[in-house]
């Protein structure tokens, strides 16, 4: 049974590093004037899509950070930008409104993308994690499966996760879904910003943020 426990903590650290109760509140910000089967859609597109970028990073994310000479600091904090500017937008509403989007295919796609998929789930320290995780020089076939295995058992539990955050936006209704919007958008601020600081910390030799 020595498979479970390598299975277990690929399965574990997949788990830690994809974080995904941290897209619940986005997901029920981002998707608060979508109907139920739009919310579906914005769930099922989203961890598709973040499935699909890590099974490519699996793929031959370790020949594109070899070939450009990427690193975890400029992962996280590049990541950490992009998730700031929507944590802007949600707070003070500058730019294009998320509800504006629509709450078609194309509407719901677009909300799936980004900032759920990418950089949320799919994030800068899912991407390397992936990437170690399947290295060819030191890791077996076996533990690459391992690790396959695990991110979509992660993400199918995401999936699930997700369907369940409709109820919160029933309950809040539309006054409140301004109100969850913006608090959201200022724990989405303070986390892109813990990922900003780490990875300055990292790049230059400070302690951990």
């Amino acid at each position: 049974m020595w498979w479970f426990g390598d299975f277990l903590f690929d399965f574990l650290t997949i788990w830690i590093i994809i974080d995904p109760i941290t897209v619940l509140p986005i997901f029920t910000a981002v998707t608060a004037d979508c109907d139920r089967p739009t919310r579906r859609k914005v769930a099922g597109y989203t961890v598709l899509i973040a499935f699909a970028v890590l099974m490519f990073f699996i793929a031959a994310g370790q020949v594109i950070i070899s070939a450009m000479g990427i690193s975890l600091p400029a992962f996280e904090i590049s990541g950490g930008l992009i998730l700031l500017l929507f944590a802007i937008d949600l707070v003070i509403g500058v730019g294009k409104p998320v509800a504006a989007e629509g709450s078609g295919k194309e509407g719901a796609l677009q909300r799936a993308i980004y900032p759920l998929a990418i950089p949320t789930l799919a994030g800068p320290g899912a991407m390397l994690t992936v990437i170690l995780r399947t290295d060819n020089s030191h890791i077996n076939l076996l533990e690459q499966i391992h690790t396959e295995v695990a991110v979509g058992l992660v993400l199918a539990i995401t999936y699930l996760l997700l369907l369940s955050a409709g109820p919160i936006t029933r309950i809040v209704g539309t006054g409140g879904v301004n109100v969850v919007k913006r608090v959201m958008g200022m724990i989405l601020a303070a986390y892109a910003t813990t990922l900003i600081l780490k990875g300055f910390a990292q790049w230059l030799h400070l302690p951990p943020v």
